[in-house]
Protein backbone atom coordinates (compact mmCIF):
# COMPACT_ATOMS: atom_id res chain seq x y z
CA UNK A 1 0.00 0.00 0.00
CA UNK A 2 3.24 2.29 -0.12
CA UNK A 3 3.33 5.69 2.11
CA UNK A 4 -0.62 6.41 2.52
CA UNK A 5 -2.74 3.57 3.32
CA UNK A 6 -5.61 5.78 3.85
CA UNK A 7 -5.44 7.31 0.39
CA UNK A 8 -5.15 3.73 -0.63
CA UNK A 9 -8.14 2.44 1.23
CA UNK A 10 -10.54 5.41 0.23
CA UNK A 11 -9.47 4.96 -3.42
CA UNK A 12 -10.34 1.29 -2.96
CA UNK A 13 -14.00 1.84 -1.39
CA UNK A 14 -14.54 4.25 -4.44
CA UNK A 15 -13.95 1.94 -7.13
CA UNK A 16 -16.08 -0.29 -4.83
CA UNK A 17 -18.74 1.74 -5.07
CA UNK A 18 -19.02 2.66 -8.41
CA UNK A 19 -18.39 -1.01 -9.67
CA UNK A 20 -21.76 -2.33 -7.27
CA UNK A 21 -24.74 -0.12 -9.70
CA UNK A 22 -22.80 -1.82 -12.71
CA UNK A 23 -23.60 -5.21 -11.74
CA UNK A 24 -22.93 -8.40 -13.14
CA UNK A 25 -23.38 -10.07 -16.45
CA UNK A 26 -25.64 -12.11 -15.46
CA UNK A 27 -27.85 -10.18 -13.91
CA UNK A 28 -28.11 -8.14 -16.75
CA UNK A 29 -31.18 -8.08 -18.53
CA UNK A 30 -31.16 -11.06 -21.66
CA UNK A 31 -32.26 -9.63 -25.00
CA UNK A 32 -34.00 -13.37 -25.60
CA UNK A 33 -37.52 -12.42 -24.53
CA UNK A 34 -38.14 -9.68 -27.20
CA UNK A 35 -36.46 -11.95 -29.61
CA UNK A 36 -39.03 -14.41 -28.72
CA UNK A 37 -42.18 -11.92 -28.48
CA UNK A 38 -40.78 -10.80 -32.30
CA UNK A 39 -41.76 -14.31 -33.28
CA UNK A 40 -44.25 -15.38 -30.63
CA UNK A 41 -47.03 -16.41 -33.47
CA UNK A 42 -44.01 -18.77 -35.00
CA UNK A 43 -43.30 -22.11 -34.03
CA UNK A 44 -39.59 -22.83 -34.30
CA UNK A 45 -37.55 -26.27 -34.97
CA UNK A 46 -35.57 -27.55 -32.05
CA UNK A 47 -32.19 -28.66 -33.11
CA UNK A 48 -30.21 -31.76 -31.18
CA UNK A 49 -29.11 -29.51 -28.28
CA UNK A 50 -32.80 -28.75 -27.59
CA UNK A 51 -32.37 -25.15 -28.74
CA UNK A 52 -35.17 -23.42 -30.30
CA UNK A 53 -34.68 -22.16 -33.91
CA UNK A 54 -36.39 -19.97 -36.97
CA UNK A 55 -34.93 -20.72 -40.48
CA UNK A 56 -31.84 -22.68 -39.43
CA UNK A 57 -29.23 -22.56 -42.42
CA UNK A 58 -27.67 -25.85 -41.65
CA UNK A 59 -30.31 -28.71 -39.02
CA UNK A 60 -28.50 -32.12 -37.77
CA UNK A 61 -31.11 -34.71 -38.41
CA UNK A 62 -28.83 -37.69 -37.10
CA UNK A 63 -28.37 -36.36 -33.69
CA UNK A 64 -26.29 -39.36 -32.44
CA UNK A 65 -23.71 -39.53 -34.71
CA UNK A 66 -24.28 -36.47 -37.65
CA UNK A 67 -23.90 -38.55 -40.49
CA UNK A 68 -26.82 -37.05 -41.93
CA UNK A 69 -27.71 -33.02 -42.11
CA UNK A 70 -29.37 -30.40 -43.31
CA UNK A 71 -26.97 -27.50 -44.98
CA UNK A 72 -27.58 -24.48 -47.20
CA UNK A 73 -31.22 -24.09 -46.55
CA UNK A 74 -33.17 -21.21 -47.77
CA UNK A 75 -36.58 -21.07 -46.11
CA UNK A 76 -39.36 -19.42 -48.08
CA UNK A 77 -42.03 -19.90 -46.07
CA UNK A 78 -41.80 -20.08 -42.42
CA UNK A 79 -45.51 -19.80 -41.02
CA UNK A 80 -47.43 -20.37 -38.31
CA UNK A 81 -48.71 -24.15 -39.24
CA UNK A 82 -45.62 -25.03 -41.61
CA UNK A 83 -42.01 -24.33 -43.12
CA UNK A 84 -40.98 -24.74 -46.86
CA UNK A 85 -37.17 -24.64 -47.90
CA UNK A 86 -35.07 -25.54 -49.93
CA UNK A 87 -31.24 -27.10 -49.44
CA UNK A 88 -29.32 -30.29 -49.80
CA UNK A 89 -29.19 -33.45 -47.52
CA UNK A 90 -25.55 -33.91 -46.54
CA UNK A 91 -25.62 -37.92 -45.85
CA UNK A 92 -22.07 -39.95 -44.52
CA UNK A 93 -22.26 -43.23 -46.76
CA UNK A 94 -20.04 -44.98 -44.54
CA UNK A 95 -18.75 -46.91 -46.50
CA UNK A 96 -16.27 -49.12 -45.92
CA UNK A 97 -17.33 -47.90 -41.99
CA UNK A 98 -18.97 -44.44 -41.25
CA UNK A 99 -15.43 -42.88 -39.71
CA UNK A 100 -13.78 -43.67 -43.36
CA UNK A 101 -17.12 -42.85 -45.24
CA UNK A 102 -17.48 -39.86 -47.37
CA UNK A 103 -20.30 -37.45 -47.21
CA UNK A 104 -22.84 -37.07 -50.40
CA UNK A 105 -24.90 -34.42 -50.90
CA UNK A 106 -28.47 -34.85 -52.58
CA UNK A 107 -30.63 -31.59 -52.94
CA UNK A 108 -34.24 -31.39 -51.42
CA UNK A 109 -37.16 -29.70 -50.37
CA UNK A 110 -37.82 -29.43 -46.76
CA UNK A 111 -41.11 -29.42 -45.14
CA UNK A 112 -41.58 -28.92 -40.91
CA UNK A 113 -44.89 -28.93 -40.17
CA UNK A 114 -47.01 -30.38 -36.96
CA UNK A 115 -46.57 -27.40 -34.69
CA UNK A 116 -47.00 -28.49 -31.44
CA UNK A 117 -46.27 -27.09 -27.80
CA UNK A 118 -44.09 -28.64 -25.00
CA UNK A 119 -42.93 -28.14 -21.48
CA UNK A 120 -39.36 -28.79 -22.33
CA UNK A 121 -39.16 -25.34 -24.42
CA UNK A 122 -40.70 -23.17 -22.15
CA UNK A 123 -44.03 -24.30 -24.13
CA UNK A 124 -42.99 -22.77 -27.30
CA UNK A 125 -44.35 -23.74 -30.28
CA UNK A 126 -42.32 -26.21 -32.41
CA UNK A 127 -42.63 -27.49 -35.74
CA UNK A 128 -43.01 -31.81 -34.62
CA UNK A 129 -42.18 -33.52 -38.37
CA UNK A 130 -39.69 -32.98 -40.80
CA UNK A 131 -40.37 -34.58 -44.23
CA UNK A 132 -37.53 -34.36 -47.07
CA UNK A 133 -38.18 -34.36 -50.66
CA UNK A 134 -34.99 -35.65 -52.79
CA UNK A 135 -35.65 -33.65 -56.28
CA UNK A 136 -32.24 -35.38 -58.01
CA UNK A 137 -30.92 -38.06 -56.56
CA UNK A 138 -31.25 -39.71 -53.39
CA UNK A 139 -29.15 -42.02 -50.73
CA UNK A 140 -29.24 -45.62 -51.59
CA UNK A 141 -32.36 -47.05 -50.41
CA UNK A 142 -34.41 -44.06 -49.40
CA UNK A 143 -37.32 -43.49 -50.71
CA UNK A 144 -38.12 -40.34 -52.86
CA UNK A 145 -40.10 -38.77 -49.42
CA UNK A 146 -38.99 -39.60 -46.19
CA UNK A 147 -40.52 -38.02 -42.89
CA UNK A 148 -39.35 -37.98 -39.63
CA UNK A 149 -40.47 -36.72 -36.12
CA UNK A 150 -38.44 -33.71 -34.84
CA UNK A 151 -37.37 -33.22 -31.39
CA UNK A 152 -38.79 -30.71 -29.02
Amino acid sequence: MGRNPMRAAVTLCAAAALAVPLGTASAAPSARPAAQSRHAAEPVVVDCAGQPEVRPGSYILACGDGNSRLVSLHWYRWGSEAAVGRGSNAVNDCDPYCAAGAFRSYPVTVRLDRPTAADGNGGERHFSRITLTYTDGRPDGAPRTVSYPLPG
